[in-house]
């Protein structure tokens, strides 16, 4: 029994620490595709497929957002519209969630459709964290990351790439 307790401690490490692929220096990212169904995200840079990320989604991952607090992460097409280097989630990039046919949708049932949806790090403090965040999905509605991989994110998408997100 301590035998197999050994080797978990020892996958858990060698998963924790074993170095992730880097983007190539100068790489610029111009679009974004999430598959939810899979928590994977992939970066593209001129149609050419640069890196597969994991990531976690919010809380209540399966179908589209359609009212603040639902934990719903959105599905459409979007554009990257904002970057905050000081975010309470180490870095973020602002996701143009919603649209107007989102918030047509919520007007409908007389809600608010949320916003702040960005693809962002572990929370300030809990970047001990890093990849067993993947684990599980624990946003509110945003695209999760590990700090390293925000970090390089944050360098290389550009202003206005799109981000289109699917089930």
């Amino acid at each position: 029994m301590l035998y197999f307790f050994t080797l978990v401690i020892i996958a858990l490490t060698v998963y924790y620490f074993y170095p992730e692929k880097m983007l190539p220096p100068g790489t610029v990212i111009d679009r974004l595709v999430v598959l939810k169904s899979k928590r994977k995200m992939e970066a593209y840079s001129n149609g050419a497929l640069i890196k597969t990320y994991t990531v976690s989604l919010g809380f209540n991952p399966s179908g589209h957002k359609q009212f603040e607090g639902d934990g719903c992460t959105p599905e459409g097409t979007y554009t990257i519209n904002a970057r905050n280097a000081n975010s309470g989630y180490h870095k973020n990039l602002g996701v143009s969630y919603p649209n107007d046919a989102d918030r047509a949708h919520a007007a409908k049932y007389e809600k608010s459709p949320g916003g702040d949806i960005k693809i962002h790090g572990i929370k300030n403090g809990r970047g001990y964290i890093g990849k067993f965040q993947r684990w599980h999905d624990w946003t509110h509605g945003c695209i999760a990351v590990t700090n390293a991989e925000i970090d390089e994110l944050f360098i290389a998408v550009k202003d206005g790439a799109e981000i289109e997100i699917l089930q």
